[in-house]
């Protein structure tokens, strides 16, 4: 399973001051942080970028890879911002992501195919809605595959999101239980081998204590897991998340078993 770190965002006030005064050192030294505390995956989420998207978007990217080898995920709404983005990129990223928005769908979406790379899509309603069952979210995961054959998008590329939603909702344990469901049925459905990822920090947000909130976040993720999950999205600072995802790892990976995989 990969972890992707989601660490590098706007709402950090490092990275919002950073990208303020195209300073690098404030994101670089995030992305050596999150690369030592054992990400696969760093995800750059700058927010819509209403001004100088194409600047800040390579800029971001640029400054993390002077200092950083890992593979990025690319998180905005705004698609030239995203271009620009993915033309800086050394390694093969992640555009993430698009969904049944029609904006996404025709701006977004034709991102993978023309830089030929992986793409997240989120099962939410077209009007950006989430879904309230397992039985939408699967039917949403049929058209967002069709969607991506209309694009010429081969389905390989497609990372499956079924957006995980807070447990504080009325409904948050109910849905967090039928997400299991979701996961676990994709591949039968749409005829392949189908990757997800969940950002996993939805789960706790809102308020509640902190120990609390890793606590569930760690033993949710082997449920996950058990339920076939590829990827997560995550605070890579959260230690004891991560070493319940490493050690899901050398539990579910074929293989001699060592000791030493377990963190």
């Amino acid at each position: 399973m990969r972890i992707i770190a989601d660490n590098i965002q706007i709402t950090d006030p490092r990275v919002a001051k950073a990208l303020s005064e195209m300073d690098p050192s404030p994101v670089q030294d995030l992305a050596k942080q999150c690369e030592q505390a054992g990400a696969d995956i760093l995800d750059i989420n700058p927010g819509p970028l209403t001004r100088d998207g194409e600047k800040k978007m390579a800029f971001l990217v640029e400054a993390v890879q002077e200092v950083c080898d890992l593979p990025l995920s690319l998180d905005t709404s705004n698609a030239s911002a995203m271009a620009a983005g993915l033309q800086a990129c050394r390694r093969k990223p992640i555009v993430n992501g698009f969904s049944l928005e029609p904006a996404k769908i025709e701006k977004i979406l034709p991102l993978a195919l023309r830089f030929d790379c992986d793409i997240t899509g989120f099962l939410l309603h077209p009007n950006g809605m989430v879904p309230g069952n397992a039985e939408e979210r699967l039917t949403l995961a049929v058209q967002l595959f069709e969607a991506l054959n209309d694009k010429g998008v081969e389905p390989e590329r497609l990372i499956i999101d079924p957006v995980l939603v807070p447990l504080m909702w009325e409904d948050g344990p109910r849905q967090a239980m039928e997400l299991l469901t979701v996961i676990r049925m994709l591949p039968e459905l749409l005829g392949y081998p189908t990757r997800t990822l969940v950002g996993l920090s939805n789960l706790t947000s809102g308020r509640g204590p902190k120990e609390k909130k890793r606590l569930l976040e760690a033993v949710y993720l082997p449920m996950l897991v058990s339920a076939g999950l590829d990827g997560v999205l995550m605070d890579i600072f959260h230690q004891h998340t991560v070493s319940a995802a490493r050690a899901c790892d050398a539990i579910t990976r074929q293989g001699t078993f060592s000791w030493e995989e377990v963190a």
